[in-house]
């Protein structure tokens, strides 16, 4: 499918969630087949596909696995007009750059790789809500007010006053 095709908002999110199921699908039998028994595999962890949506034209999402959390999309539409093994696509936050690669019966898909190994989520809960976090900041443009206040670092200035009174370190204690 080309960007410039029309598809109804929500026929297209149902296509891409679906797409999304199907690729999950193939990597749950991928895990159970050859990944399992690896010592990259955190068991605390299942397949799933996270936030799938049509965008520009294709669709897109988290596909998060007990061995690995990437952003991928179908390549087939995208990939045409490249001949290497990666491209960069451009998404509101800036442009990612994508490897492509073959997923069983799913064909060509682009990915961009967000953790691997998963060792540092503990629970679905965790690794479901880092990947809606992640999808939404990849979908929030890069000089909206949004973006810059989420950006910007958390901190509040240090009191002086209350540094050398103590206040500080009893906050941290």
């Amino acid at each position: 499918m080309t960007a410039d095709t029309q598809i109804p908002a929500s026929a297209a999110d149902a296509d891409a969630e679906a797409w999304g199921e199907l690729l999950a699908g193939s990597y749950r039998e991928i895990g159970e087949r050859a990944m399992r028994d690896l010592p990259i595999y955190n068991d605390a962890l299942g397949v799933e596909a996270v936030g799938f949506r049509w965008f520009n034209g294709t669709t897109i999402g988290i596909m998060v696995t007990p061995w690995f959390m990437n952003v991928v999309m179908p390549a087939s539409a995208i990939a045409r007009d490249t001949s290497g093994p990666s491209l960069r696509i451009r998404f509101p936050a800036g442009d990612i750059e994508f490897t492509l690669s073959e997923v069983g019966q799913m064909g060509l898909i682009a990915s961009c790789s967000l953790f691997s190994p998963m060792f540092q989520f503990a629970d679905m809960v965790t690794a479901r809500a880092t990947a809606e976090a992640t999808l939404a900041e990849l979908m929030l443009p890069a000089d909206s007010e949004e973006a810059v206040r989420r950006r910007e670092p958390a901190t509040s200035p240090i009191d002086r006053r209350n540094f050398l009174r103590g206040v500080l370190t009893e906050r941290c204690g």
